[in-house]
């Protein structure tokens, strides 16, 4: 891979997911929600997954919640490092940008929380098309849009005024704009893309930084600052964070934007759009527009 695309240190990643795999029990809430969220959206979908895998999701958080489902033939849970993946099932330590599955074997693709440490999203969402079996479906939710916008605010201006330039903080996130085109420049049809805001209160800045590196979502950039941030830099980042975005009781909130992508491997048994030109009606007629007769 070129420099001009590598963004992520992929072992910084892995050594990340490995401290959030630690601490889970008291930092893993964010993932839990999201996983929560992802779920509620799949039991809207009345179809038979026979063969589901589960790329980054915490070990029986996801399994349990597929037990119900008829059909149910193979889970595989897969992820970057074994330490998140738990002992027991089928589990496969895995490149996320090089996903080592047979073309057509899932029929269904979970993945919370996992993707935004890719260099090449759009290469990933292809090697998920290419093994998903037709008419087979993807899940993804990744942060993204306005996440962490607060920190990155303070974070830039606070280098700006202590050291006279700023440097990369905070990860780049998928635009929700974007995320629809990605998912057809990979194949997957009826893509579907919404946003879920979650807010949530810390007790200052510094402590929602704390969080974010035993949650495993520190800073991983390739071209990240070297060592750790100057003191009165750090400093003059909680004074902006609070003076900004502080409550009355002190506390800080911190924005996570998650992004939730649908899409499906084409099959002809699919809802097709109608040829152009083929419509009975005018669209003119159809909104009882003034005078569109004449």
């Amino acid at each position: 891979m070129s420099d001009a695309m590598r963004i992520f240190d992929r072992r910084l990643v892995r050594l990340r997911r490995d401290r959030l795999a630690a601490g889970f029990e008291e930092s893993g809430f964010l993932v839990r929600e999201v996983i929560e969220r992802l779920l509620e959206r799949l039991v809207d979908i009345r179809r038979v997954f026979r063969r589901v895998l589960l790329l980054g999701a915490p070990a029986g958080l996801v399994e349990a919640a597929l037990r119900g489902r008829p059909g149910l033939e193979l889970v595989v849970a897969a992820d970057e490092t074994a330490a998140i993946l738990g002992p027991d099932g089928l589990r496969v330590v895995v490149d996320s940008e090089a996903l080592p599955f047979a073309d057509g074997m899932f029929d269904l693709v979970l993945s919370p929380m996992l993707l935004h440490w890719v260099n090449d999203l759009p290469g990933t969402l292809v090697q998920l098309h290419r093994c998903l079996a037709p008419d087979g479906l993807v899940m993804l939710a990744l942060p993204g849009g306005e996440t962490l916008v607060e920190l990155r605010q303070v974070l830039t201006e606070a280098e700006l005024a202590c050291e006279g330039g700023a440097g990369l903080r905070v990860s780049p996130f998928a635009d929700v704009r974007d995320a629809g085109s990605l998912l057809q420049r990979a194949g997957f049809a009826l893509p579907v893309v919404d946003v879920d805001r979650i807010t949530v209160s810390y007790g200052d800045a510094l402590r929602l930084m704390r969080e974010l590196g035993r949650m495993g979502e520190g800073n991983a950039l390739h071209q990240r600052r070297p060592g750790p941030m100057r003191r009165d830099t750090l400093v003059q980042a909680c004074q902006l964070y609070a003076e900004r975005f502080g409550d009355h009781a002190g506390r800080v909130p911190a924005t996570f934007d998650i992004l939730f992508m649908s899409g499906w491997k084409p099959h002809p048994s699919q809802q097709q759009p109608a040829p152009r030109g083929s419509a009975s009606v005018r669209l003119a007629d159809a909104l009882r527009v003034p005078g569109a007769g004449s």
